[in-house]
């Protein structure tokens, strides 16, 4: 439950002012004066002596009574420290003021402040009987905290004259009580800017009348600002009177301003017998009385100018220094006064709404837990209004949760009726033409645009103008401006809005049909449906898409009285030929809009006798009324039909015609323009299909669209319109435009009309402002007729060679010429000039300026020819872009261009350049100047911040003011040897100095930069760092003679190029310089021969933490250049090493130390390799003696290839402990055996083993649960273990030997096995079961012992590759071959067969059948055609063959046959030559035989090898 307290969450006191004082001393003179004049400002007083009752103990009453005290006033008199009753009063003063809710101030009447601080001169006498008390010491210390508290002094104040000492301690105990009095006003939430806003425009310091106005809506808060004010100053005035409700007394009765008038007098003269007998009595009265004091009078809610005549009718009733505030709601009452200063009351944000909310519902600042959103939703229907937030929240305290919600569900259908009847004052007083206005803006036209709301209103016989002005003034409307398209648009309170919809509906709140306006669609469809209208209903407004359009013109047929339709919303149903017998629009509209109007044409039993406004945009209007019937709109003024489907309009039909828009109207095509358009004033036909018009009676015309009129060859315009003010004609097809005398014209636009060559102006067009003339085939133009022209738009009128600029164009502001052929341009007189684009005007050779443009802001000049440019004085230059003008050589500055920020000057010929006169520059580019060899960068070019001098001449250049460069371009400045940085860089992001010749560079401060590229520059010797470059990202210093190098100095670098930097001996480092680096390249420089190192883009999935690369080749070296003596072997490296995440710097920094010296130990070597961290793959190449010993220590290593040509015999026998290695390569020439324990290798996948030594392998090996790849190249190996079938995993299985005879028969065991490469010369032959692996895809046999294949091997299903390499006594296949159905590569290389079984026919899948050097084949199966996806047949050397088969025509997929050095063949069907896509390889003469002849290419000039392409 919400609570319902009220509490203060201040403390409030009783007294506010507590007097301590010794009576003897000064109770019947200076205090007893004091305490009046306190009394007199209604300062609650305690006096000891007036407020302790009898019969009660002085001390307990006296206590209470301090503590009930906001402030003291502590009288120190000569006799006060004599009284031991006034001593404990300081006490218990003092250890309240040490609180902060209690001020204490001393008054020194008689005695000094050090006299009382030291109990000095009189007060040492006064004090001297409690010497030897008990509280003394408490005493004293009391007597000096209180006299060292700021306070007043009369000796020294008001040159002791007391009555002014005692008004200045009165007004400044006023003034604090009234800063606390309201800041502990808790309803005077969100005051304390608006009170500050109007005390402002009070200045109560200046001694002069002013009166200012409060003006808001009711209930907005302008009362309650008023009396914060009020109080706040009241004290500062001899006189003040606050006169509420003026409104309401004032029309009460006929002695209402009499009273008023009375109260006034009363408040200010405090003569409660003042009898005022007139209001012209009352007047006379207070010019006299009021006229001699200066006052403050606050008049509340005045609505009639007679109520400031008679209360405050002029500024010499009152003093000087006086001030009259009014609140009211009508603005035009203040101003009718002459009130100057009118304030606009803000009405609530939703944070202190919210609070104010809380306090009258909660008796807090923030709503209670579970309440929150409840709150919310009172504050958003509030809408800001103050009186609203109080009455709910007074209302609402108290209730529970459920009783909130149903309030709030009521308040949506019922308004508040407090709220509604303090609104409601302001509509009554509203003269009854006014009140309509505002039921309209309240039902209808709340949020419209304000012009387009005058044109609805004035279109129902409404003033609308001076109507919405007062419903301005007297705050019941606002005037807002909508960001998104800058017009004015009206808007309306909440509560106003409800206020006004109410009103409407009060009379019959349950019958809609009864009232005059309908905005509710639900509503309106019930009646329209039910057809239940009447003539009570003037206003229509909805939003209909489900209503049928039929149904909606039948119920209207009933609204007679009705003036405003307005229908929105696209109808979904078809409407093409509607039943109008018992549809009509009411006669009586006088305006109408339906956006979608999905009727064809208008009904004819619509007289439209009254209506002024058509507005039917996006309707499917073909013709205006129904059957072509020529009816006459003779009060129509605006009609809309834009975006129609309308083809031919006759303005006839509309005589008073003064709007006509038909944008969008594409199929128009003819418009019939009689004398009777002589009212039109605006007229919008762009995007019609005209091919002509003719305007010549539309003299009154002031806007003209025809923008986009694609297809207008002719315009016709009057002979003079004066008050013609804009003319678009962009996008047509004109060829020529007489304008004629258009004395108004500000605006022509003509944009793109791209067959206009000539445009006639009939005279001087004194105040055309605007003219866009672009890609149209002006060649030239004269603009004396245009002397007040301020843009002119020419760009891409590429056949314009001369324009005109006489003196009349002073007021020229922006000038577009680019991509135009001038080839000189005359500015000198365009003054005022501030834009000028002429880029791409690449004939242009000279040009102009005037000697001064104090307005210029942009220059675009960008591929001219000009050679020379002088700008002038032009002082507010921002922009110069001279880009690629390729003979421009000297550019002159008149003086200083204070503002120039960007310079753009790339490839010209600039030989030199002064930036002297630019202080401010911030860009300046000049890349590709290559004849530039002199640039002054004078202390003024501090704000510099991007410069580009790629490929410029400068042998130096001197940088040292550019304290605010963030980027620098020096890249290809070839000639470069020295550059001076400023000392401290804090901006500097970027450094290129790329192929220059300096030998030094000192970058200075740098802490923000991220990149510099010194690459080749060959001649660089030293960098000179000023401090950690911490941001410096990368750095690239590449063939250049640096020879030592701190990275140190660069903690975040990530990519570091070293290559070539063959000087480079020095290289220091750390973990902190390298944490960072993804990229570092060093081939070339200190012992590396290649070094890249490069960290994988993604991160590893691992986890086991970041894991790397390393690939390292050794190549041996005679001697070390840098220890000759030392006897060690020498070597350099070639190192690609990689991550996959940048955290392993240890690895780089040892790795890195391979190069810093030839000579290596070998010990050092290994513990280096081996205690790389996270190594998930190691390749060792090249000269390496021994492999390193502690390959235990990789636990993560997963690959592991040793390649050396030296004399490695053994592997360390804890390469056996690398549980997680998967891939062991090993080619070492000279291995001798493998490990006995390889079996603990227990994750091994691969093993590939090449040895000219080793002789057999170690049964351990087929422990390797998880190998599936064995490839073994060891020329001297005997025989392969017996239990090769354990390898249960083996996928492939390669072999390579030259004494090996025989294959294991369990090689049958090996399920998975894919592949089996067997290349064994003394093979004899193969196991009888290898059919038997039944996963095979892929057989390769090499061996010249072999002399037949088992006939088991046609039992591989899966079979895919089978290639006989060099099996030079193989003299048969098995017959079955044909059994192989996966088979799709058969290779017979060099094989003795004479045949093919012919079930080789059956492989339906084989592609390719080599068959070459097949020496003794004679012939081929004659149904060769069934190999239907055949693509090669390779017969080379196929010498006994003599005929090819008819059937090989047949084969559609054959795309080469190979018949080279088939000596015997003597017949091929010469069908073939039909084949699409066949390559035939043969000698001449062969393909001679087949009927080729031009067609035939050779290769390598060799007639026995020839081809070809079908």
């Amino acid at each position: 439950m919400a609570s319902s307290s009220t509490s203060s969450i201040y403390k409030s006191f009783k007294y506010d002012v507590f007097l301590s004082f010794r009576g003897e001393d000064t109770r019947t003179n200076f205090v007893d004066h004091l305490y009046y004049a306190l009394q007199q400002k209604n300062i609650h007083t305690y006096k000891d002596d007036d407020r302790i009752k009898k019969g009660k103990r002085i001390c307990d009453e006296l206590i209470r009574s301090i503590e009930d005290s906001k402030f003291y006033i502590i009288v120190f008199s000569k006799n006060y420290a004599s009284s031991s009753w006034c001593l404990d009063e300081l006490v218990k003063i003092m250890e309240c003021h040490k609180t902060t809710e209690h001020t204490a101030y001393p008054i020194f009447y008689d005695v000094e402040p050090s006299e009382v601080r030291r109990q000095s001169g009189a007060v040492e006498k006064a004090f001297a009987d409690h010497e030897n008390e008990e509280a003394a010491e408490k005493w004293r210390g009391a007597l000096k905290e209180a006299a060292d508290l700021a306070g007043w002094e009369l000796k020294n104040t008001a040159d002791r004259h007391e009555a002014k000492f005692i008004q200045k301690v009165v007004g400044e105990i006023s003034l604090e009580l009234r800063s606390v009095n309201f800041s502990i006003d808790e309803t005077l939430v969100g005051m304390e800017t608006r009170i500050y806003d109007v005390l402002s425009s009070l200045g109560t310091s200046l001694n002069d009348v002013r009166m200012i106005g409060i003006k808001g809506m009711g209930g907005g808060g302008k009362t309650t600002l008023a009396r914060a004010v009020f109080d706040q100053i009241s004290f500062q005035f001899e006189g003040a009177s606050f006169v509420e409700n003026v409104r309401e007394v004032s029309n009460v009765s006929l002695s209402g301003l009499k009273s008023l008038q009375n109260q006034i007098l009363s408040d200010i003269i405090k003569d409660q017998g003042i009898v005022v007998s007139s209001v012209y009595h009352g007047k006379s009265m207070m010019k006299r009385w009021i006229h001699g004091k200066k006052v403050l009078l606050v008049l509340d809610d005045v609505d009639h100018i007679e109520q400031l005549e008679a209360l405050a009718g002029e500024m010499n009733w009152f003093k000087p220094g006086s001030r009259i505030i009014i609140t009211t709601r009508d603005e035009q009452v203040l101003i009718a006064h002459r009130v100057k200063s009118i304030h606009n009351v803000r009405l609530f944000l939703d944070e202190e709404a919210i609070c104010l909310f809380s306090r009258y519902a909660f008796g807090r600042v923030i709503p209670d837990i579970g309440y929150e959103a409840l709150s919310q939703q009172v504050v958003h229907y509030a809408a800001g209004l103050p009186l609203t937030i109080k009455v709910l929240g007074s209302f609402l305290c108290g209730k529970n949760e459920l009783e909130w919600v149903d309030a709030l569900k009521r308040l949506k259908t019922i308004p508040l009726l407090e709220t509604l009847k303090k609104l409601e004052i302001s509509y009554i007083s509203l003269e009854e033409d006014y009140k309509e206005i505002f039921l309209d803006v309240a039902c209808i036209f709340k949020g419209w645009s304000k012009d387009f709301a005058i044109k609805v209103l004035e279109s129902c016989g409404y003033h609308a103008r001076t109507g919405l002005r007062v419903l301005e003034q007297k705050s019941l409307i606002t005037i807002y401006e909508d960001s998104s398209d800058d017009e004015e648009c009206l808007g309306m309170h909440d509560h106003i809005e409800e206020m006004g919809r109410n009103i409407v509906r009060r009379l019959h709140p349950d019958k809609p049909n009864k009232h005059s306006r309908l905005w509710i669609t639900k509503e309106i469809e019930d009646v329209l449906t039910n057809d239940l209208g009447t003539e009570e209903t003037r206003y229509i407004k909805f939003d209909t898409r489900d209503l049928n359009p039929e149904i909606l013109m039948k119920g209207l047929r009933k609204m007679k009285e009705l003036r405003f339709l307005y229908v929105r919303g696209e109808s979904k149903s078809e409407c093409s030929h509607p039943n109008w017998k018992f549809s009509k629009f009411p006669d009586a509209l006088r305006y109408l809009q339906w956006n979608y109007y999905p009727f064809r044409s208008l009904p004819k039993t619509f007289k439209a006798n009254n209506l002024a406004a058509l507005e039917m945009n996006s309707s499917k209007i073909i013709q205006l009324w129904e059957g072509g019937e020529r009816k006459v709109f003779n009060k129509l003024r605006i009609l809309d039909l834009s975006w129609s489907r309308l083809r031919t309009l006759d303005l006839g039909l509309t005589p008073n015609i003064e709007t006509l828009n038909l944008i969008g109207c594409r199929e128009l095509v003819d418009l019939h323009m009689l004398s009777g358009s002589i009212k039109l004033i605006t007229l919008d036909l762009s995007g019609s299909m005209l091919r002509t018009l003719d305007l010549g009676s539309a003299l009154n015309l002031e806007l003209l669209d025809l923008t986009g009129c694609s297809v207008l060859v002719e315009l016709h315009m009057p002979d003079r319109s004066p008050h013609l003010r804009s003319i678009k004609l962009g996008y047509s097809k004109l060829r020529t435009l007489d304008i004629g005398l258009t004395p108004n014209l500000e605006y022509l636009d003509l944009e793109k009309c791209s067959d206009l060559k000539e445009l006639h102006m009939g005279d001087e067009c004194q105040k055309l402002t605007f003219l866009n003339i672009s890609r149209s085939k002006f060649k030239n133009l004269d603009l004396k007729l245009t002397p007040n022209l301020k843009t002119l738009d020419l760009k891409n009128c590429y056949n314009l060679v001369e324009l005109h600029m006489l003196a009349g164009c002073k007021k020229l502001i922006g000038i577009d010429l680019s991509w135009s052929e001038l080839r000189s341009l005359d500015l000198g007189s365009a003054l005022n000039l501030m834009l000028l684009d002429l880029t791409r005007c690449s004939s242009l050779v000279e040009l102009h300026m005037p000697d001064r443009s104090p307005n210029l802001r942009s220059i675009k000049l960008g591929y001219s020819k000009v050679r020379t440019l002088d700008i002038g004085l032009t002082p507010n230059l921002e922009y110069l872009d001279l880009e690629m003008c390729s003979d421009l050589e000297e550019l002159h500055i008149g003086d200083e261009c204070q503002k120039l920020t960007f310079v753009n000057i790339r490839h010209s010929k600039i030989r030199n350049l002064d930036l002297s006169l630019t202080p401010n520059i911030k860009t300046l580019d000049l890349n590709h100047c290559s004849n530039l060899v002199e640039l002054h960068m004078l202390a003024g070019c501090i704000k510099l911040e991007t410069v580009d001098l790629s490929w410029s001449g400068l042998m130096t250049l001197d940088l040292g003011s550019a304290l605010n460069l963030w980027q620098l371009d020096l890249t290809r400045c070839s000639s470069l040897v020295e550059l001076h940085m400023a000392d401290r860089s804090p901006n500097l992001r970027s450094i290129k100095l790329g192929y220059s010749k300096i030998r030094t560079l000192d970058i200075g401060l740098t802490p923000n930069l991220e990149y510099l590229d010194l690459e080749m520059c060959s001649d660089l010797e030293e960098l000179h760092m000023g401090d950690i470059c911490q941001k410096l990202r990368l750095l690239n210093i590449r063939c250049s003679k640096i020879s030592n190098l701190d990275l140190r100095l660069t903690p975040n670098l990530n990519t570091l190029d070293l290559k070539n930097c063959s000087n480079l001996v020095e290289l220091h480092m750390d973990n902190e310089s390298l944490k960072k680096i993804v990229f570092l390249d060093l081939s070339g420089c200190l012992r590396f021969i290649s070094f890249k190192f490069d960290m994988q883009s993604k991160a590893s999935c691992s986890e086991v933490g970041p894991l790397a690369e390393l690939h390292l080749i050794a190549e041996s070296l005679d001697g070390c250049p840098l220890h000759p003596d030392i006897n060690l072997p020498k070597f350099q490296f070639k190192c690609f090493y990689k991550e996959d995440r940048p955290l392993l710097t240890r690895n780089l920094e040892k790795l890195i130390s391979f190069g810093l010296c030839a000579c290596t130990d070998l010990d050092t070597f290994s513990r280096s390799i081996c205690g790389l961290e996270g190594l998930r793959e190691l390749k060792l190449q090249g000269s390496i003696p021994e492999v390193p010993k502690d390959l235990d220590q990789l636990q993560c290593l997963e690959t592991l290839h040793i390649s050396c040509t030296n004399n490695i015999r053994h592997l360390p026998d804890n390469i056996c402990m690398l549980k997680h290695l998967k891939s062991l390569e090993l080619s070492c020439r000279f291995l001798e055996k493998l490990p006995k324990d390889l079996d603990r290798l227990e994750c091994l996948e691969k093993l590939t083993l090449s040895s000219e030594k080793i002789k057999d392998i170690p049964d351990c090996i087929f422990m390797l649960k998880h190998l599936q790849s064995l490839e073994l190249s060891c020329q001297f190996l005997e025989k392969l273990p017996e239990d090769l079938g354990q390898l249960e995993c083996l996928r492939k299985l390669s072999l390579s030997s030259e004494k090996i005879k025989d294959i294991p028969d369990s090689i049958y065991m090996l399920k998975h096995l894919e592949s089996l490469e067997l290349s064994c010369q003394f093979l004899e032959k193969l196991p009888e079961d290898l059919g038997r692996l039944e996963g095979l895809k892929k057989l390769t046999l090499s061996s010249e012992k072999i002399k037949d294949l088992p006939d088991s091997i046609c039992m591989l299903k899966h079979l895919e590759s089978l290639q006989l390499y060099d099996c030079l006594l193989l003299e048969r296949l098995p017959e079955d071959l044909g059994r192989l159905e996966c088979l799709r590569n058969l290779c017979l290389t060099s094989a003795k067969i004479k045949y093919l079984p012919d079930s080789i026919c059956m492989l339906k899948h084989l592609e390719s059948l080599e068959l070459d050097d097949c020496s003794l084949l004679e012939k081929l199966p004659e149904d060769l055609d069934r190999l239907e996806r055949l693509e090669i047949l390779n017969l080379s050397f196929c010498k006994l063959l003599q005929d090819i088969p008819a059937s090989i025509c047949k084969m559609k997929c054959l795309k080469y046959l190979n018949l080279c050095h088939c000596a015997c063949i003597s017949h091929i069907s010469r069908i073939i030559i039909l084949s699409s896509g066949l390559r035939i390889c043969g000698s001449r003469e062969l393909l001679q035989s087949l009927g080729f002849r031009s067609m035939i290419q050779t290769i390598d000039l060799n007639d026995d090898v020839c081809y070809v392409d079908m």
